[in-house]
Formats: C-alpha cells, structure tokens, sequence
C-alpha cells in the first residue's frame, strides 16, 4: 500500500486542528509562490501559492533514520497530503564532518517505503519538493551579514570555554562578552575573513546579539556560524564557515514558505529564537510575511529501544550489530530487513496519537500492530523449524523402496478463500516439530504420542507406533501409521475425532535454509536506566540462527516476500542476503507476545 495512493486521514490531534482553524481563517492565503533554489516548479512570482499549507521533514544526513522519524514522517507528509499541501523533502545538512552521500540515500530510501514521495506533488502535481539546506548557503551568509550591519550580532573572539563559562545558568544569568561591542565595520570585517580562510578553526565565532541576561539560555548570544574546514557533501571545499542549526532551520523555512514548522518537544526552548531570528531579517527585507510557525509535539518514546542517534552509532561502529540494517536495530532500514511494514507503522503513529505530553510507548504495541497488517496482508506456508522425523511404516513404497507421493491442499490465506490452495506434498518420511512428540505425555498435551492418534494438518489422521533415541537419549525418529480413510478434505476426515493437529513438511520436497529467529536487542524496558550502561542491557538471546525444513514452495521466493509460518509467527525473505532459489528467512514478529513469559 502507498500512503500516496490510498490517502488514509491521520487521526485527530491538536496540531490538526491548528491547520484546519488557519485554513478556515485564511492565515496563508496571501501567501506567494516563486519556487526556491532546487525546485522544478517555477511558479511565476507573484502568484498565489497553490499549495493550503507547506510542512517540511529535515533531517540530518548524520546517520539512518529509526523508528521515532516514522511518526515524523507519516505527521509532516500526511498533513500535507489531506489538507491539500506539500511537505518539503529537507536535508540539513549544516554539519558536514558527520554526514554523508550514504545516509542522503538511505533517508531518501526510507521515505519511499513508508509511501511518500517528493516528485510531482502538490495540488497541481508539478513541484519536487527535495530540498537541501545547502542549497542556501549563500543566502544564509547574506542574512548573516544583515544581522550585522543591524546590530544583532557579533564576531567573538573567546574560546569555547570562555563561552560556557560566561554563560550562565539556568539560575544565574550570564555575562556579556568582551567583544560583544565591536563596532559593525569590525564584525563585518572579521566575518568576511572567517568566510575567506584567514583565521583556525575555533579561533571565532559569530553570535547573535539578543539578551545574556535572559531566563531562556537559548537566548543568551546563541552561536550562529562557526569556522569549519570539512569537506561537505553537497558544496564540497567552498566553505569553511558553516551555519548552526538553530540559525539555518528558521531561514529554511521562511525561505521555503513553510507554514507549520512541526518540531518535538526538545526544540520548544528554541522557539523564542526561532521567532526573533525571523522578526529581526523580516525587518531587513530579506522574508516576506506571514512567517512560519514552530509547533512542538512529543517524540516517540519506545520501551526496550534506544533512539539516541549517538547510542545508534556506537552499536553499529562497536560491532555490537552487523550494520545499519541490521533486523534488531530499531533503524528504519534495520525494520523493513526484519519484515516490518510500512502500513504497520501508519497504524501504529495513528494508535498512539501526536500530543504534547511526553510518555512512554509499550513496545507489544508497535508488534500488535505489525501482527494486525501481516495477518491479513500474509499467506500462510509450513515451516519445521526444530525438526526430528516422523516415519509412516504403511505408507506405499513402489518396488524400489521409493515412497509414493501425493498431493494435499492447503489454503493460502483461511481468511481470503478468492487466494485459492496450494499442493503441500506428502510421501512416507515427514518432518515434524520436535515440540509435536512425547514420550511421556503431561496433562492437556494432545500431539503425538506413544499410542496416540493426531491429525497430519491437511493430510492423514496417524497413529504413533514407537520412536528412536540417539546415545544421549534424544528422540529422533518417530513411527506411526496412517489410517487411509481419513485424509483432509475427503468424506472419511470426520470419521475419527482427534484433539490433536500437528503440521509437516516431506522430507523428499522440503526446502532446507537458515532462518534467523530475532527477538528484542536489549532485555530491559529502559536500557541504561539510572546512568547505567546501556550496553550492559544488551539481550544476548537476540538472535539465533537454525537451520529449518520449509515447504518447498518457499524455494523460490522474492527478497522481502512475507507469510506467515503456520504456528509460529510471521517471516520474510531477507532483502539482503536471499539469493534466487535461496532465501534466507528472517522471523519479524511471533503470533503472539511471548516476551513476559
């Protein structure tokens, strides 16, 4: 399903009704439309912006996205989408000694799976809405220089250090900086030489000029262009002066006619900022009115995740996971390796809603509404995952010994009958589940044992006859015999009633490959809780790869081909390591939350 094809109303929340009430009120339908650097419209200046609204999604490319952007996601595009606006694809990309082309892509790859695109949107399906916020550069050191010239800010020559200290705290407020009163020839000056190489990293910095003495930190001179030689991915070696992010952000959203700036809660405090950045270029000229709005909402808080883009890259650099995509990493990437789905994740940022307060989210809530999508979007398939043999001693063998075949019929979804059957064969040598056999039964266990009868599911009720044991006194064969007049689907199914119902797979077709059983990456609901360390949370049981005997229909499957393996959960081919004729198989979610067991 496409979030772009099938437009689904996200669910009612406050920052919906602040669209609908300046919809209604027409806050923005004075707003014009020139297009800005990057984007293939080119609406004629002057005309009306045709788009109700503009949100926007910015993220850094500093690593992958994970679970928490999805809400983001599914919040900024799908706004957009129902109320007849676009969200603007935005990289800022203000930092570039941690960011890269790799992680451009892997976000850009990420978006499109979760169903959003940003070409050819807009009401009139004409506009690219990917934006990069190097593409502003040069009006961004414009507007730097404007603050200048009008005062609001400053070149400082203090260390980093010096900076701290002088401050402030949170109930002491801070001191002004000696330099704070260079004249506007002298900034101008010494922030052209920043912009031209003549001074070391670190040696200045330009800061904004508004209230060392205010209760809000943010406000005390914030920092708003640092002297940096990095590489950067997009404009390589031009600059070695950068913006901070906290001055980039506002600028790209005037400069994109952004409406609803939607932010989470942590950028609450940057809001005043935000606001004076804005009021003082507007004064300037350099934006035009009405400004965007900043609207703060809670961040996904996950139980037995971390989100922390600083823990994500330690897991990933320190080899405690196999890569960004590795299936137990709560990364996007690492989601959709593991079988997770786009339509599941829209059901769950709709099931717990956009808010202001902060709480925590049970993580058996994302997995319940994974198991509701692929229960009805998967087919089902057999699968043995722990297999011992199961010998039916009077089933027909031709003169060689070879046992006979033949078909049974399973249904492919028992929920959608129009999806049909498919031939599971039976020959004489099964595999069964090891779980499937007792020797010595316990109370209310209805499978196979000695002397007892069960149902083959789709096939023959069988009856156990005896079974054999290894040296270390392990079951690994068990006889039975078939009561020929009993095969499902037949008149004679009903004619002997069992409690019993155990699946299987014939030896002679199954299909052999690994199949990596994942659970949760880290054993406790709060991993570093108390300053512990989060890596000492780690669940060694994450993982465990087995080798399982698969219906020999699930041969020859695609990467990223899901089912449900009857009885034990839903799987999928792995994207990455599948070969043709050799998928591997990943488990996504059980049936059922096993975990507090």
């Amino acid at each position: 399903m496409s979030a772009e094809k099938t437009p689904i109303p996200l669910g009612s929340n406050f920052i919906r009704a602040i669209v609908e009430k300046d919809i209604e009120q027409g806050v923005y339908s004075t707003r014009k439309w020139a297009g800005t650097p990057g984007d293939a419209a080119h609406h004629a200046a002057g005309q009306p912006d045709p788009a109700k609204i503009r949100t926007r999604f910015p993220p850094e490319p500093n690593g992958y996205l994970h679970i928490g952007h999805a809400k983001s996601i599914f919040l900024n595009f799908g706004l957009a989408r129902d109320y007849g606006g676009v969200c603007h694809f935005r990289f800022d990309d203000t930092n570039p000694e941690k960011e890269s082309q790799e992680y451009v892509d892997s976000i850009s790859d990420a978006v499109k799976w979760l169903g959003f695109s940003w070409e050819n949107v807009g009401p009139e399906h004409n506009q690219n809405s990917m934006y990069f916020a190097s593409n502003y550069f040069d009006l961004m050191y414009r507007a730097a220089e404007s603050l200048i010239e009008n005062g609001h800010a400053y070149v400082d020559s203090q260390s980093a250090e010096e900076m701290r200290i002088m401050r402030g705290t949170l109930t002491e407020a801070g001191k002004n900086s000696p330099w704070r009163d260079r004249t506007v020839a002298e900034n101008l000056s010494l922030f052209r030489e920043m912009r031209d190489g003549k001074h070391a990293d670190g040696s200045l910095i330009l800061r904004s000029k508004i209230d060392m003495a205010s209760p809000n930190i943010n406000l005390r001179d914030p920092a708003i262009y640092r002297i940096k030689r990095a590489h950067h991915h997009n404009t390589g070696d031009k600059w070695c002066i950068y913006p901070m992010y906290t001055f980039a952000h506002p600028i790209e959203d005037a400069l994109e006619q952004i409406t609803h700036s939607i932010c989470t809660l942590e950028f609450e405090d940057q809001r005043p900022f935000y606001d004076w950045l804005l009021g003082r270029l507007a004064e300037a000229g350099m934006l035009a009115h009405p400004l965007p709005k900043q609207y703060e909402f809670a961040r996904l808080n996950l139980t037995y995740v971390v989100l922390s883009k600083r823990k994500l890259i330690d897991l990933v650099e320190d080899n405690h996971v196999s890569g960004w995509d590795d299936p137990r990493l709560p990364t996007l990437a690492g989601a959709r390796r593991r079988g997770y789905v786009a339509e599941g994740f829209k059901l769950f940022t709709d099931r717990i809603g956009v808010s202001k307060a902060d709480s925590w989210i049970e993580y058996t809530i994302l997995e319940d509404c994974m198991r509701e999508v692929l229960n009805e979007s998967s087919e089902r398939r057999i699968a043995v995952l722990d297999p011992i043999k199961l010998v039916i001693d009077n089933y027909a063998v031709d003169a060689d010994g070879k046992s006979q075949t033949e078909d049974c019929f399973a249904p492919n979804h028992p929920l959608k009958p129009e999806l049909g059957k498919r031939v599971v064969p039976l020959s004489r040598e099964l595999w069964i589940e090891r779980e499937d056999f007792m020797e010595t039964p316990s109370k209310g266990y209805f499978r196979l044992v000695p002397d007892g009868l069960v149902r083959l599911r789709y096939g023959y009720v069988v009856k156990c006859t005896g079974f054999e044991k290894d040296a270390a006194g392990n079951v690994t064969t068990v006889h039975c015999e078939y009561l020929p007049d009993t095969k499902s689907g037949t008149p004679g199914s009903d004619s002997i009633k069992v409690k019993g119902n155990i699946h299987w797979v014939s030896v002679a077709h199954a299909y052999e490959t690994e199949v990596r059983l994942y659970d949760r990456l880290f054993k406790e609901a709060h991993p570093g809780a108390g300053d512990s360390d989060y890596l000492n949370d780690i669940n060694p049981n994450s993982v465990t790869l087995i080798t399982a005997q698969l219906e020999p229909s699930l041969k020859d499957v695609n990467p990223e081909d899901r089912f449900q393996f009857e009885r034990h959960g839903y799987f999928v081919a792995d994207r990455k390591d599948s070969l043709a004729g050799k998928p591997v198989f990943n488990r996504t979610v059980t049936l059922r939350d096993a975990w507090q067991k």
